[in-house]
């Protein structure tokens, strides 16, 4: 029989909870107030509630997030920051974009995230900064490395922009660092209708400098952020047309926090019925020639993409489509190199592990409407590919 199965099923959800999403628009539609009003404030509340930071900061993607929070921390020209190459370009552009330069730290074969034994190898005089991407919604090795950023002084900004609600060591990633960016783009565990970002932090210094960047340096925050980066009370206008720093327009939409502060209330059962999912494919394929996800040690993923490895990645790829099922290929290039950052100078061969990786990894559907047939079907003609 023959099915189509999509790597996500975003209309899935949507008729899951249509009538409290059509609502939370009309409500807001109906309100009048359509950026930086009361949604956005509630939204931003109740994901500090859930995830466990003292402060949030909505934002317009996860992209800025990043940005921001490098320049919040003061990063910027002359600067190192480590990172994976085994992630979505928006990593390493955030670390360009704020005047900073990437430097790639090979990867763990077994997570995919950054390794944190070699991170030590690549520090310099010049390093400010550490982004752990947690990869796939599965979270890296936080004790590593902020032992490591300790030692040596870093910042540590959380990449958790595929992991909404993943825990390490009983704590949500995004609050284990000095922040932690998050992204609602539509096919994540929690995703809005269009672009949403958001940074979290326990730090009121990085929480008022990323309010008043997000909104062109401007008006009261901007203010405040000027004074504290200055060390002294200045005083001021706290008009919006007052601008003290030179920002963003980067605000997160009245409707886009209100659709997402319906979705918050799911998203534990959501990541719940992933993990549930995952741990069925990990079950039913073991004993075959693929290697399925590990977490660390402590660890909670949420698999907001479940990836396999197998040497004939690309056959295996090309039977599901034959078969109707999607798949997709996360990440074919590493960022290492990339054309856009061939500047840096790095080669093939030069970081091995992920040069390997992109070449034996592909991700299948997953996702919480996933039915129970549909998933046999996926794992059958998996199997049936391999063997």
């Amino acid at each position: 029989m023959k099915v189509t199965i999509p790597l996500v099923d975003l209309k899935a959800q949507y008729y899951c909870i249509r009538d409290e999403i059509d609502k939370a628009v009309s409500d807001v539609l109906n309100s009048g107030n359509f950026v930086m009003d009361r949604y956005v404030r509630q939204f931003e509340e109740d994901f500090s509630a859930f995830n466990g930071s003292k402060y949030a900061v909505s934002l317009a993607n996860g992209t800025d997030a990043l940005v921001i929070a490098l320049k919040a921390l003061g990063i910027g020209k002359g600067d190192e920051v480590l990172t994976s190459p085994f992630t979505f370009f928006a990593t390493a552009e955030a670390i360009v974009r704020a005047g900073a330069r990437p430097v790639f730290v090979d990867i763990d074969p077994t997570t995919y995230n950054i390794d944190a034994s070699k991170i030590e190898d690549r520090i310099s005089d010049n390093t400010k900064a550490i982004i752990p991407v947690h990869i796939f919604g599965n979270p890296a090795d936080m004790a590593g490395i902020m032992e490591i950023a300790e030692k040596y002084k870093l910042h540590v900004i959380e990449d958790a922009c595929q992991a909404i609600g993943a825990k390490y060591k009983g704590k949500r990633v995004g609050t284990i660092g000095d922040a932690g960016c998050f992204s609602f783009f539509p096919s994540k565990n929690l995703g809005c209708y269009g672009d949403g970002g958001m940074l979290v932090t326990n730090r009121e210094e990085i929480a008022v400098v990323a309010k008043a960047l997000r909104s062109h340096g401007g008006g009261e925050m901007g203010l405040m952020a000027y004074n504290l980066i200055n060390g002294y009370e200045e005083r001021g206008y706290s008009d919006k047309y007052y601008n003290y720093m030179v920002g963003y327009n980067s605000r997160l939409d009245e409707i886009q926090a209100a659709i997402l502060d319906v979705k918050l209330k799911y998203l534990e059962r959501w990541n719940s019925l992933r993990r549930e999912k995952a741990y069925y494919y990990n079950e039913r394929l073991s004993g075959y020639p693929l290697r399925t996800p590990k977490e660390e040690e402590d660890a909670e993923a949420v698999y907001h993409i479940y990836t396999l490895e197998h040497s004939s990645r690309d056959m295996i790829v090309e039977y599901l489509k034959s078969r109707n099922i999607d798949s997709r290929v996360y990440y074919p290039v590493p960022l290492h190199l990339q054309k856009g950052l061939e500047y840096l100078g790095y080669r093939d061969g030069d970081l091995k592990m992920v040069e390997k990786v992109v070449k034996t990894t592909f991700s299948i559907p997953l996702f919480p409407e996933l039915k129970e047939e549909d998933q046999a079907y996926i794992i059958d003609t998996i199997i049936d590919s391999i063997s």
